[in-house]
């Protein structure tokens, strides 16, 4: 069973940046789509980019134009480049994979800004 690690949470000041990055323990190769998604304090899980096997990206509405996601298979990585963030933004995010019809979760890193 594959194992996710997350890594670059932190704090930052609104209009900052922060670059995400999720290490699988396996090839990413035959992964059907990776990505992450965030949970605040209070409320459900949502997703905020996906990207498929072949690389198309896809977008929750509140992030487009400010976060993108890449995956490199070579390094068995998936990452999320967050600017313009802003305090909504506050949450835990975790990175997600699924193959085989089995989806996995990372333990989650957070991501707080501040006013």
């Amino acid at each position: 069973q594959v194992q996710l690690v997350e890594s670059g949470g932190g704090l930052v000041q609104a209009g900052g940046s922060l670059r995400l990055s999720c290490a699988a323990s396996r090839s990413t190769f035959t992964f059907t789509s990776m990505g992450w998604y965030r949970q605040a304090p209070g409320k459900q899980r949502e997703s905020v980019a996906t990207i498929s096997k072949i690389g198309i990206p896809d977008y929750a509405d509140f992030v487009k134009g400010r976060f993108t996601i890449s995956r490199d298979n070579a390094k068995n990585t998936v990452d999320l480049q967050m600017d313009s963030l802003q305090p909504e933004d506050t949450a835990v995010y975790y990175c997600f994979s699924r193959a085989r019809g089995i989806s996995t979760w990372g333990q989650g890193t957070q991501v707080t800004v501040s006013s």
